[in-house]
């Protein structure tokens, strides 16, 4: 079928005058400036805290919404390294840490109150 994707948009600036970045906000860009309005970082920056090596079995999960993400790891607690940059692909099994060996794998994005979905997100 043919049919229109949900876009989240800005209102766009009255004529004559300046648009701010939220009113020609869109997308992901638009959820941030939103989130950050109601308090929220919706891309959690702060370094990922892994407190426990990870496995084949039990691997240290890297969410993503595209199907590469790099992470750099400085190793797990007890034992630390020079930071060491790792591309985590959705293609691959899993990825290692070659100083390490702590065992990182892609897992998809899922929305959550943090970082829900930027197409249905509604200001108030």
């Amino acid at each position: 079928g043919n049919h229109d994707p949900k876009v989240s948009q800005g209102p766009g600036a009255a004529p004559g005058t300046t648009p701010t970045d939220l009113n020609q906000s869109t997308g992901l860009e638009r959820a941030e400036l939103l989130g950050k309005m109601d308090g929220k970082d919706i891309f959690d920056l702060a370094p990922l805290e892994v407190h426990v090596r990870g496995t084949k079995a039990n691997p240290t999960l890297i969410r993503s919404r595209d199907p590469i993400r790099y992470v750099g790891c400085s190793g797990v607690p007890g034992e630390h390294h020079e930071v060491q940059w790792l591309l985590i692909d959705q293609s691959h099994e899993f990825d290692r840490c070659d100083q390490c060996g702590n065992v990182y794998k892609w897992s998809a994005y899922e929305p959550d109150e943090n970082f829900p979905d930027a197409a249905g997100l509604h200001h108030h």
